[in-house]
């Protein structure tokens, strides 16, 4: 059993809901500064990403329904929300489950509009949720295991999983890497940018997001700042041990990521799938069995 959280807990999770965006959006700015440098551009200020946001909300509102309206809201609820469990140090499986209403929000806003574009792009993304779902559901069950390893109880708690003697990357190395790919797919990168994607070669123009635009456009915006965020939150505390050493893990990472999506070309949404339940599905299970050997 866990103590309730205390109010420097309360105080530093808001402090975190309030960092995290301006974290993920200077992200953001480095992916395309640097994006920019791999083809041999100069690139966008940093601090583009923020410029966008700031235009987008000065534009005048305009909407093909209300339910889209909400959708736009409840997914960057959702991304707020997941966010205030991890740093709470609560369940790993409702974080899981409250990430994924996130995306739900954004496939049902999505395919609220008759735009064909959008409709692929929701179900796309449908695709997408399918392919790295389980990864994220194989990893909180190996964290679940490397807890109950080291302290004799299992548990889902993040605060237990972060207060571990040795960093989770040295039991969970497969598991590990199954992550990192499914952050290919979260953020939209090739060769996993079915649904939508933040550079203009996307058939399917914006896909999920194409008929969104100014005020409730910034929303998704500032979401994607969030899980950006988020996800190379997560690589850090992979070890947890040593922060510096997190981040420079997570940066290494981050680099990775886009050397990735300027290499590779963009695979089916059925080949996407196939190769998620098959190599970092396989990869999560032999970590699994590395467990008992």
């Amino acid at each position: 059993m866990s103590s309730s959280p205390t109010f420097l807990q309360y105080f530093l999770t808001l402090v975190v809901v309030l960092v995290a965006p301006l974290i993920g959006g200077i992200l953001n700015g480095f992916d395309r500064k640097i994006t920019s440098r791999l083809q041999s551009r100069i690139g966008p200020p940093l601090l583009q990403p923020f410029y966008d946001v700031f235009k987008l909300l000065q534009k005048k509102p305009m909407v093909l329904n209300r339910i889209q309206i909400m959708y736009a809201y409840l997914h960057l609820a959702f991304m707020i929300l997941t966010i205030v469990i991890l740093a709470l140090g609560q369940d790993l499986l409702m974080a899981l489950f409250i990430h994924a209403f996130s995306t739900i929000a954004l496939v049902i806003g999505g395919m609220s509009v008759r735009s064909p574009y959008s409709r692929i792009g929701g179900q796309r993304q449908i695709m997408q949720m399918l392919a790295y779902e389980p990864v994220l559901v194989f990893l909180v069950i190996g964290i679940y295991r490397v807890v109950g390893m080291q302290s004799g109880t299992g548990s889902f708690l993040a605060s237990q999983a972060m207060s571990l003697g040795q960093p989770l990357l040295i039991p969970l190395p497969l598991m590990f890497v199954s992550f990192f790919i499914a952050i290919l797919i979260k953020l939209h990168k090739s060769p996993f940018d079915v649904s939508t994607s933040h550079h203009m070669h996307q058939e399917l123009v914006k896909g999920v997001t194409l008929e969104y635009s100014g005020p409730f456009l910034a929303l998704i915006e500032i979401t994607h700042f969030y899980e950006t965020f988020l996800l190379f939150a997560l690589i850090a505390c992979f070890w947890g041990t040593n922060l510096l050493v997190g981040a420079v893990l997570a940066a290494v990472c981050f680099f990775g990521m886009l050397v990735v999506d300027n290499a590779c070309a963009r695979l089916t949404p059925v080949w996407m799938v196939r190769f998620m339940w098959t190599v970092p599905m396989a990869m999560c299970l032999c970590n699994m069995v590395w467990f008992y050997l």
